[in-house]
């Protein structure tokens, strides 16, 4: 590593470890989520430049540059507006960060302010699979082997809860509680929130299954998703669901063309939402187990409902109507010019 490097890489600790969680008191998963976007970013730069990690520096961290990540978020990894103007912020944070410790840094942030935020349709358009998709997506592993049966495991749970991706890898074996009538799973959201999720006694069994393969010792705060490396448990990061469920939603298209061509985490969330809506879980109800902190969030799958809406507006429209019978009496006063100008206002 030469002179800017070196400087480039202790900003970026000093940034994480020491003004993030010190002088912004930003929670754990709020640094997170700083940490993933520096090290995308990173990554897609060593790539683009084809040289390795220690190479990097500020120079590399030009407008055009962050532009064409911003893009490869969306296109490629099929991030969401939000996502990406997310990560826009924390690397805007991060470089204005080091640009009040270094003046040479200041005229990257100044480069980087340029960029706008993008802006999101006022009407979203929620991407889900339908019931029969997701029985075909849930038919691909080979659950004869174990990464095919926590992958499986994995996709059955995002559904049933319908818990974001990093809620997911969060999870620890404490956070399942089965006693009683009612199991549930404690979930940790955004800011800490946490909230009860029921689950289904299917996915309990299908929690048992995958609980003697791959925890047969009863410590309550590993991990529930890890992987092994030189025989060390780490969490699974997003990168890793995400590749294994598009794997297996390329796979699972070609047998299925209800199933999206580009399947990716998310999106079991929302399918869960819209079928719970569609068979009559009241909005308010449907805020609570989502873990929005307000009602206007949730109504997106109202907005997006489109064949809910057409069924309604079916029952309420009468068998006479002509929109439905499709008899239609043409007027004998269609020539009458006295009539036409009294109905639309011209007399």
């Amino acid at each position: 590593m030469n002179e800017k490097s070196t400087r480039f890489f202790k900003l970026i600790r000093d940034f994480l470890t020491v003004y993030l969680p010190g002088q912004k008191a930003a929670s754990p998963n709020t640094i997170k989520s700083y940490r993933e976007s520096l090290n995308l970013l990173l990554e897609y730069v060593c790539n683009r430049n084809g040289i390795h990690l220690g190479k990097l520096s500020f120079d590399y961290l030009s407008k055009e540059v962050v532009e064409h990540f911003l893009d490869y978020l969306e296109k490629e990894r099929h991030c969401g507006i939000s996502t990406r103007n997310h990560r826009l912020a924390c690397i805007r944070s991060f470089v204005k960060y080091a640009g009040a410790r270094s003046i040479d840094v200041q005229a990257c942030f100044n480069d980087l302010r340029s960029i706008p935020l993008k802006k999101e349709a006022k009407s979203a358009i929620i991407s889900y699979f339908t019931e029969s998709a997701l029985k075909t997506i849930l038919e691909q592993p080979n659950v004869k082997t174990k990464k095919g049966l926590r992958n499986l495991f994995f996709m059955i749970l995002m559904y049933d809860t319908g818990a974001r991706n990093q809620e997911l890898l969060d999870l620890r074996l404490g956070d399942f509680h089965f006693e009683g009538k009612s199991p549930y799973v404690f979930v940790t959201g955004k800011g800490g929130k946490t909230r009860l999720v029921p689950i289904m006694p299917k996915t309990v069994e299908h929690f048992k299954k995958y609980k003697a393969a791959f925890h047969p010792d009863l410590a309550s705060d590993n991990h529930i998703f890890y992987i092994e490396r030189k025989g060390e448990r780490f969490a699974m990061s997003p990168d890793n669901t995400e590749r294994f469920i598009r794997k297996y939603g390329i796979a699972a298209h070609k047998i299925n063309p209800d199933v999206p061509e580009s399947l990716h985490p998310h999106m079991f969330r929302h399918s869960r939402s819209m079928h719970l809506y569609r068979s009559g879980m009241p909005m308010v109800l449907l805020v609570e187990w989502l873990g929005h902190a307000q009602i206007t969030t949730t109504l997106v799958y109202a907005n997006a409902d489109t064949e809910m809406k057409r069924n309604a507006i079916e029952k309420a429209t009468s068998r006479l109507n002509p929109l439905v019978s499709g008899d239609i009496d043409y007027l004998e006063w269609e020539d009458d010019e006295a009539i036409i100008r009294q109905l639309y206002g011209l007399s």
